[in-house]
């Protein structure tokens, strides 16, 4: 009795991780979470153009371009692993009262955006809003800040690994999922069963931007250590800024002393970041013929 009970623990057990290996997007992605668009940043004041994004492999992608008169750099903000851009008319309001412009976009198989979620392509979105703000935008690289939160900072810290912006943020961020999988599923393999990896730790050693990193002790998601390691695997110069409240409260940045310290940092890295850039950072174009 006790060895058929066994056997069919085994069995069972053996079902669970090959459901969780075939089907660990729907733990990753979240797009049905909120799949509407319920407000636009024009019911918050705020001017703006909706966007439509081809990426290399020819999906759609839906966002906004939130402009500000001589704005004082660009904010490319990438969001987390569930909802839309609509959720995140707050901190599309605090960049712009701080004096940046935003480009936010939904990735592929969120909001109004085309495709299937998935890791090799919301690296390919993220491609695609740095190529819309250097390339249609003539935006120059180092007066760019990558913005990214939670799932969003895995894909601004490989993006920023191959490019090089004013500057990196990431709000309540991860190392890995195969390491943030094994903690949230301690009677898993994790670390085997992962074959989405979002290796934020490993592509922000590459980065050579400066880094802010922002994460909360009460963080019920994603622990506080995560956070202290991706800073301790940043390169100078760098910054780390402690949160406070659960991953999931929302507008983290809408705080006074926490935007002021974003700002401060911002600022100081707005200084110094085209300063090495010929003619300040301004990008010339020309033509072949």
């Amino acid at each position: 009795m006790t060895r058929h009970v066994l056997i069919l623990l085994a069995a069972a057990y053996g079902v669970l991780l090959l459901a969780v290996y075939f089907f660990q997007a729907h733990l990753v992605f979240y797009p049905e979470a909120g799949r509407e668009i319920i407000a636009t940043p024009e019911q918050f004041g705020l001017p703006y153009e909706d966007l439509h994004l081809k990426t290399a492999d020819g999906v759609d992608l839906h966002g906004w371009y939130v402009p500000v008169a001589q704005a004082r750099g660009t904010v490319l903000l990438l969001h987390g692993n569930a909802g839309n851009i609509s959720h995140r008319l707050d901190t599309l309001q605090m960049f712009h009262r701080l004096g940046y412009s935003t480009l936010i976009i939904d990735y592929r198989g969120y909001g109004n955006s085309g495709g299937t979620p998935g890791e090799e392509g919301s690296y390919r979105d993220g491609e695609a809003a740095w190529r819309y703000l250097t390339g249609q935008r003539r935006i120059p690289p180092c007066r760019i800040v990558v913005f990214g939160e939670s799932l969003g900072g895995a894909v601004a810290a490989w993006l920023s690994a191959r490019h090089k912006p004013g500057a990196l943020v990431i709000a309540s961020g991860f190392t890995s999922v195969p390491e943030l999988g094994q903690q949230l599923y301690p009677y898993l393999p994790m670390r085997w069963l992962a074959h989405i990896h979002y290796n934020t730790r490993e592509n922000l050693r590459a980065v050579a931007a400066p880094v802010l990193i922002a994460h909360s002790p009460e963080d019920d998601i994603v622990p506080f250590e995560h956070g202290r390691a991706l800073f301790a695997a940043a390169h100078s110069p760098k910054q780390f800024l402690e949160l406070a409240g659960g991953h999931n409260e929302g507008h983290i940045f809408t705080r006074v002393a926490w935007v002021v310290a974003l700002e401060d940092f911002l600022d100081k890295q707005r200084d110094k970041s085209c300063k090495n850039t010929p003619d300040g950072g301004n990008i010339h174009y020309h033509s072949q013929g």
